[in-house]
């Protein structure tokens, strides 16, 4: 005698009456863009404190699809889905360093044995540990695993919604390769389902060079979805450059010669503390013989900044640039990565009696006062446009007097060159593909080439063809499963509320029944049924004694993109297809709208 099979579960579909959700007429006191406002009052998640979220029914829906859709892609890219803990200890992340170059930015405990412990911002160390406890030869390799795990960074503003929150969903994935060829194909591999996932959400997104940060490594691109609302920013050109302001790199003019070069001429400068109120000084009092005009760009802006290192060492610095150009933290902080940069301050002008406020140069009469050779012992850093031969109209470092005619490699010599000064639309592109425009966009995705930085803190080393141990070589690839929900969100709204795309709407249909004779909702029932053997996913809005006014209202906010209306029209014959994402409404008779419904994919 066979064994019976399993009884099959009955379909019932999803019904407003009994669904965990409450709509809000207001938005949240604290919402300043316009997913945040929606998801709260859609009823899609609520706060639980500064960027913590709770996930409501509607939420874990859509951000299920999100996370299918990734599943999908990662699968047919070749990798394999893993699951580590989001509470680690410390000793990995200290062998790699980033337990103290994340500083203030995540979380850090201890448990009941006062052993250290840290909820992971990202977890490279803890994949590496594993790859390296269970393979030792290349023929193990290469491999791919992924997880979608939870993340915790100690944003100090966190801010708009599920864009920058302390707490986070994140698909990251890791290659391991035994050569540098094999890193570049798994790269590519990751890189390509990247654009397949964000094709399939629907979502318009620009690939920048970009900066690798704490992450380390070579090679770092951002996939970046272009929004007002975006806190970063990238330039672009229309022959096809992009990169974000933070690896954007200068065009450097060539290096001009020195012969016929005037001589230094320090001037007394009153009151001219500022880049405008020098500028026009010596166009009044010191005319150019070629009659053209002093501009902001003919003066070199040298600002004093205080670097915090790990250690909690803080060192001085300055640098140069254009005067027509202002100073770019976000820039410097790069170059100076991972110590912390901010302006000097009264206390430190105090401590240094060499710098004069106000009239700041590396050059005095008395010599070089910037540099480590300067009087001052300041490392002095400037802009690539500061090439040697370039002359200067700057600081003297002599209170109210400037100096003509300072010019680099002659009277002053940098300690080194970095980008420090902001980047604006009209600059010429690196590749030569012409000039850039900036955007704002909103970070989506970020694949990076390790390399061997982590394989190497950590030990991991298989045995090649040879029989000889070498170095594993590494690639990250990170998503916002939370943040693309955001985004998604962000860009798929009207006034009246969200208009999700059919992939991630957390239903495919919403039906409304409106009106109090039984056989509207008969109707209805009979219409979902139909639907739900077409593999449709319907939420019912079956509620007694709520008006067709609210129903239609939640509806809109919601955001299915088909609604499908069974009213007082019912008893006739007809119902009504609502298109949100058109918003066109057509009357059906109700025996074709189930195939209407289908039809519109």
């Amino acid at each position: 005698m066979g064994v019976p099979p399993p009884p099959k579960i009955k379909v019932v579909p999803t019904r407003l009456s009994h669904l965990f959700l409450r709509t809000l007429r207001d938005d949240p006191a604290d919402a300043e863009v316009a997913s945040h406002k929606l998801l709260v009052r859609a009823g899609y998640i609520r706060r639980q404190g500064p960027g913590l979220f709770a996930w409501l029914p509607l939420g874990m829906r859509v951000k299920a699809k999100v996370e299918q859709v990734v599943r999908e892609e990662m699968a047919a890219a070749g990798a394999q889905e893993v699951h580590f803990p989001a509470l680690l200890p410390k000793e990995p992340y200290e062998a790699t360093g980033r337990w103290e170059e994340y500083g203030d930015g995540i979380f850090r405990l201890k448990d009941r044995k006062d052993a250290d412990y840290l909820l992971a911002p990202t977890h490279e160390e803890v994949f590496t540990l594993m790859v390296k406890d269970l393979y030792s030869s290349y023929k193990d390799l290469p491999v791919t695993i992924y997880q979608i795990q939870d993340k915790y960074r100690d944003e100090a503003r966190p801010r708009a919604g599920l864009l920058r929150g302390r707490e986070f969903t994140m698909k990251d994935a890791y290659s391991f390769d035994a050569t540098d060829e094999g890193l570049a194909q798994s790269y590519e591999a990751q890189r390509d389902a990247y654009e397949r996932i964000f094709s399939r959400l629907g979502l318009d997104y620009v690939i920048v060079k970009a900066d690798a940060g704490a992450m380390g490594g070579s090679r770092s691109e951002e996939f970046l979805h272009p929004s007002p609302v975006g806190e970063d920013s990238f330039v672009r050109t229309a022959g096809g450059y992009a990169a974000n302001i933070e690896a954007f790199t200068t065009v450097v003019p060539d290096a001009l010669s020195l012969d016929g070069v005037p001589v230094a001429q320090v001037f007394d400068s009153p009151d001219t503390p500022t880049i405008d109120s020098l500028v026009a000084f010596v166009n009044k009092n010191h005319a150019r013989e070629d009659a053209r005009a002093w501009d902001s760009g003919d003066t070199l802006k040298n600002v004093v900044l205080a670097l915090t290192h790990l250690d909690g060492s803080r060192e001085l610095i300055a640098v140069g640039l254009p005067g027509d150009r202002e100073v770019d933290l976000a820039r410097i902080e790069v170059a100076f990565a991972p110590a912390e940069v901010e302006a000097a301050t009264e206390a430190d002008f105090a401590k240094n009696k060499a710098l004069v406020k106000g009239y700041i140069g590396p050059w005095s009469e008395s010599g070089a006062v910037l540099g480590e050779k300067g009087t001052s012992k300041i490392r002095y850093f400037v802009d690539p446009r500061v090439v040697d031969g370039t002359q200067w109209i700057t600081g003297a470092n002599l209170n109210e007097k400037h100096a003509l005619f300072v010019t680099a490699g002659r009277d002053f010599v940098a300690d080194g060159v970095i980008e420090c000064a902001e980047v604006r639309a009209g600059d010429p592109a690196p590749d030569g593909s012409g000039p850039v425009e900036i955007a704002r966009g909103i970070e989506i995705g970020h694949v990076f080439q390790l390399g061997r930085k982590y394989a190497e803190a950590l030990g991991l080393k298989v045995l090649d063809e040879n029989g000889k141990l070498v170095t594993v070589t590494m690639g990250s690839y990170g998503i916002g499963v939370t943040r693309i929900v955001a985004v998604i969100a962000e860009a798929n709204h009207d006034d009246k509320g969200l208009v999700w795309p059919r992939e991630v709407a957390p239903f495919d249909v919403h039906v409304v029944a409106t009106g109090k004779d039984d056989s509207v909702f008969d109707i209805a029932d009979g219409l979902i049924a139909g639907l739900e053997a077409t593999g449709l996913d319907v939420l019912y809005d079956d509620r007694a004694k709520v008006s067709p006014g609210v129903k239609f209202g939640d509806a809109e906010i919601i955001g299915v993109p088909v609604i499908l209306i069974v009213g007082k029209g019912a008893a006739d014959g007809k119902v009504e297809l609502w298109d949100r994402r058109s918003g066109e409404r057509t009357e059906l008779a109700i025996a074709d709208a189930v195939a209407s419904i289908t039809a519109l994919g």
